[in-house]
C-alpha cells in the first residue's frame, strides 16, 4: 500500500474526529449552514458514516456541543476553602467557556427552532450523566463543616453558576471579576452561610 492510502479510522479515533469537525463547522458556519454534508466533508468521510451515528444534525450538533465541553475540562480547585474553591471554579469556567458559549447561543435558536427543544433540553442532553465541577467544591466544604449539603436546596447551589451562565448568554462576554465575585460574596455565601 502507498502512503498516500489514507488509514481508516474506527472507534473512538473515529468518533472524535467526527465531533471534532462538527464542532469546528458549527462555530465556523453556524446552525443554520451546519449539515450531515458539510461535517462529513470536513471529517473526510462519507455522510453515511454520520447518520449510522446521529439521526439528524440536531442530534449531531448536541453531541459536538457536549464532546467540546467533555474535550476540554475545567480544573476543580482545592484550596481549603469554600469562598476559594468557588471563585476559583467561577473564574475558570469564565475564561474557559466564554467563545462556547457564543456559539452555544447561537446554536440553541437553531436547535429549538429545528428540534423544538428548549434550552433547558438542550442543556440537560449535553449534561447527561455528567457529574457537575461544582459537586466536588460543595462536597469538600461540607466535609469540612463550612455548610450542611443537607440543608441546602439544589437551587440555591446551582445559582452561582446559573448567574455566571445567564451573564455569558447575554453578553456574550467574559464576567467582569468584581461581577464573580459579587455573586460569591453577595449572594451566595450569605444563603449558605446562614443559620
Amino acid at each position: 500500500m502507498s502512503e498516500s492510502v489514507r488509514r481508516r479510522r474506527r472507534g473512538a479515533e473515529l468518533e472524535n474526529a467526527l465531533l471534532t469537525a462538527a464542532w469546528e463547522e458549527l462555530s465556523e458556519a453556524g446552525f443554520a449552514a451546519f449539515t450531515m454534508e458539510s461535517v462529513a466533508s470536513r471529517a473526510g468521510t462519507g455522510v453515511a458514516v454520520l447518520y449510522r451515528r446521529w439521526a439528524n444534525k440536531d442530534e449531531l450538533a448536541i453531541a459536538a456541543l457536549g464532546h467540546y465541553g467533555r474535550d476540554r475540562p475545567v480544573v476543580v480547585p482545592d484550596t481549603g476553602s469554600l469562598r476559594e474553591d468557588l471563585l476559583a471554579l467561577m473564574r475558570a469556567v469564565n475564561e474557559g467557556r466564554a467563545g462556547f458559549i457564543t456559539v452555544v447561543s447561537a446554536a440553541f435558536a437553531g436547535l429549538m427552532s429545528s428540534s423544538g427543544r428548549t434550552p433547558a433540553q438542550v442543556r440537560e442532553g449535553l449534561l447527561a450523566d455528567r457529574p457537575l465541577w461544582s459537586d466536588e467544591v460543595f462536597r469538600r466544604a461540607d466535609r469540612r463543616g463550612e455548610i450542611d449539603l443537607a440543608r441546602i436546596p439544589p437551587d440555591v447551589l446551582a445559582l452561582p453558576f446559573d448567574l455566571i451562565r445567564h451573564d455569558l448568554l447575554m453578553t456574550l462576554e467574559p464576567v467582569p471579576p468584581e461581577r464573580i465575585t459579587s455573586i460569591v460574596d453577595d449572594l451566595f455565601l450569605p444563603l449558605v452561610l446562614s443559620g
